[in-house]
């Protein structure tokens, strides 16, 4: 079974930019779409983006869309989040998950959940 492994949050300044990586280990995400949430606290697990298993197909947030990028690297097993121009709001602990042959925004969708990374915004 796959095991996601969630890094490269941190603190950082409204307008700087972040890049998570979401790494699969025990099996690749080959063949799989692969998602990223958020949870902020008190609030619900958040849909952020996804990617489709050839790469070619992306879903994203409305509150994302033009400043996150996600990608992925099947040779490393590494699906990425490039968060550019952050701001207060984007707050929050981020996790990625498999989609299966999925890339919706429905969480319910995903299964193998990594740990999360926390990512803090200050104005």
């Amino acid at each position: 079974q796959v095991q996601l492994v969630v890094s490269g949050g941190g603190l950082v300044q409204a307008e700087g930019s972040l890049r998570l990586s979401c790494l699969a280990s025990g099996r690749t995400f080959s063949g799989n779409a692969v998602g990223w949430f958020r949870q902020a606290p008190g609030k619900e697990r958040d849909f952020v983006a996804a990617i489709d298993w050839s790469g070619s197909g992306t879903t994203y947030a409305d509150s994302v869309k033009g400043r996150f990028t996600i990608s992925r690297d099947d040779a490393k097993s590494t699906v990425y989040l490039q968060m550019n121009r952050l701001k207060p709001e984007d707050t929050a602990v981020y996790y990625c998950a498999v989609g299966g042959d999925y890339y919706g925004s429905s969480a319910y969708r995903y299964y193998g959940w990594g740990q999360g990374t926390p990512v803090t915004v200050s104005s």
